[in-house]
């Protein structure tokens, strides 16, 4: 697991618009991992999981629960 990776990706969303939609836009951590890995970051959806609550400049990573979703 690589936080230092998802610190990279989350300063890279801050200043790429087309990005930030794309991952505001996703629907599960593995989706967003799935853009990361396509720019060439190594982390994983439960990685990105493994990180919520932590704050990159101004991005927080907030799972979100959903309704009807299953633990």
């Amino acid at each position: 697991m690589s936080f230092s990776e998802i610190r990279k990706f989350l300063i890279q969303m801050q200043s790429d618009e087309d990005l930030k939609k794309q991952v505001t836009t996703s629907s599960t951590a593995d989706d967003v991992a799935l853009i990361g890995q396509r720019l060439g970051y190594d982390f994983s959806g439960d990685d990105l999981l493994r990180f919520n609550g932590q704050k990159v400049d101004k991005v927080t990573v907030r799972k979100v629960d959903h309704p009807g979703e299953y633990h």
